[in-house]
């Protein structure tokens, strides 16, 4: 046994919240290299933006050793939101878990599904990639994982398989955007587009995204099928995938209700998503009022609901703590006066880029920015005011231009360590950072080209209305 745990600690690589130290590091560093700047702000349709004529360099402001560990601190408080979300709905699974229902109904629903197990894979990721495209669905995807992923271990695939119909499922949606209004509907504004225009191209891209995914978790999944030692479990060990040869487990009146007053929770987080646009407070509240319902109604004890909350909240500290410490790049991005240079200098690079590629360099400069700012809405407010002039006296339409911006925001999207929603749903499927971009990143070169062939296309057909 102790050997066997030598072996397994010998491959899981550098700790994340060492990485993601590291990266707090190098930003300090580069304050001291990287000259400041800022560009003048805007109102736009009540929105801040950028007025790309207004670039100066400013004084440099570099970040000291203590303000380095100081804006720790600041990120954890910017990343309160995120991290506490990750909290509560890790509570709320332990409360879930501790009623004994979610156990049993995994067990039970892959005995049913023995056979069919493989239908699973494109049903649920159309479901999640219709979500994404159209009610943007990208930070929502963490309740999700919670389900999926036991479930598709029990089926006999591995985290991985239940974390990526989630979240690149909605993630390809999410891309193509055809009426995402957190994206598509902000960029176009910005370009001053008609909302939703050139949604058919948007659609055929969405149809290639779909099919790419599909394939690509599928295959993983086959593979994991014929070869268990293959697979990533994360927390969930591999005890799990020999629930199919386990006793045919009979749910309780008071199980059936507790997953009845659970299914109620997301019909009701759906609802409230689309007609009044909650985000993770709202979400979070829901979930913990519903948690402890169930718990009552599952026949737990208040200090068994309160014990059990903790206990789940526990096991997501270390995810949570990732987080903040991603958010504390950001800080020292912002407080350096390097976000405006950055995309400066980024820019003038565009003007030296072939007309044909210029979407393309459009596209990586997209990719680049998401590690600084992972807020697709945010992300459009940013860099459009940039984008739309320069497509302008580069030959390219503002159409082309609202593409590049799509792809590249959320092609990166799944794999920088600032996305909180990443890290929240990656530390709820207990999958680590590193395990998890190792296997992303062979699926992030194939969507790089794929992107890179759709929008030197739309520059071909002058993907308009202009």
């Amino acid at each position: 046994m102790s050997k066997g745990k030598k072996g397994n600690e010998k491959k899981t690589g550098i700790n994340a919240h060492v990485l993601v130290f590291s990266l707090i590091v190098i930003a300090a560093v580069l304050t001291y290299i990287v000259p400041a700047g800022n560009y003048d702000t805007v109102d736009v349709n009540g929105r801040s933006v950028i007025d790309p004529e207004t670039f100066t360099f400013i004084e440099s402001d570099p970040v000291g050793l203590l303000e380095l560990f100081s804006d720790i601190h600041t990120g954890m408080v910017n990343g309160a939101g995120t991290i506490f979300f990750v909290l509560i709905i890790g509570g709320v699974f332990g409360i879930i878990s501790a009623t004994g229902a979610l156990d049993t109904f995994i067990t039970s629903f892959a005995r049913k599904m023995a056979n069919r197990e493989k239908l699973i894979i494109p049903v649920l990721m159309l479901f999640f990639a219709i979500c994404g495209a159209t009610m943007g669905m990208s930070d929502e995807t963490a309740v999700y994982v919670g389900l999926l992923v036991p479930l598709t271990i029990a089926l006999g695939f591995d985290a991985v398989t239940g974390f990526a119909i989630v979240v690149v499922g909605a993630s390809m949606g999410f891309t193509a955007g055809f009426m995402n209004p957190f994206t598509v509907g902000v960029a176009q504004g910005i370009a001053e587009l008609p909302t939703f225009s050139g949604i058919g191209y948007r659609l055929i891209v969405f149809c290639i995204f779909y099919i790419m995914a599909v394939i690509f978790v599928y295959r993983h999944a086959m593979k994991v099928k014929e070869n268990p030692e293959l697979g990533i479990y994360g927390k969930f060990g591999r005890l799990n995938q020999d629930r199919k040869q386990q006793p045919a487990v009979n749910m309780t009146f008071r199980h059936k209700a507790v997953l009845g007053v659970f299914l109620l929770n997301f019909i009701i987080l759906i609802f409230g998503v689309m007609k009044y646009e909650w985000y993770i407070t709202e979400i979070a509240g829901l979930f913990l009022m519903f948690g402890i319902i169930m718990g009552v109604i599952g026949k737990l004890s208040p200090s068994r609901i309160a014990d059990s909350f903790v206990k789940g909240a526990a096991e997501l500290i270390g995810g949570a703590i990732i987080i903040g410490l991603a958010q504390a790049v950001l800080v020292i991005f912002e407080s350096g006066g390097l976000m405006d240079t950055i995309l400066y200098y980024a820019s003038d690079l565009l003007n030296m880029v072939p007309s044909a590629f210029t979407a393309v360099g459009m596209m990586i400069l997209q990719i680049i920015i998401n590690f600084l700012v992972p807020s697709g809405s945010g992300q459009a407010a940013l860099t459009m005011p940039l984008m739309s002039p320069l497509a302008d006296l580069v030959g390219v339409t503002r159409q082309t231009a609202v593409l590049a911006f799509q792809f590249g925001d959320g092609i990166a999207a799944t794999l920088f360590p600032t996305n909180g929603a990443l890290i929240a749903s990656l530390t709820i499927a207990g999958i680590p950072w590193n395990k998890w971009v190792k296997w992303y990143i062979p699926f992030f070169i194939i969507q790089l080209i794929v992107c890179a062939v759709l929008l030197v296309v739309a520059e071909w057909m002058n993907y308009g209305p202009f």
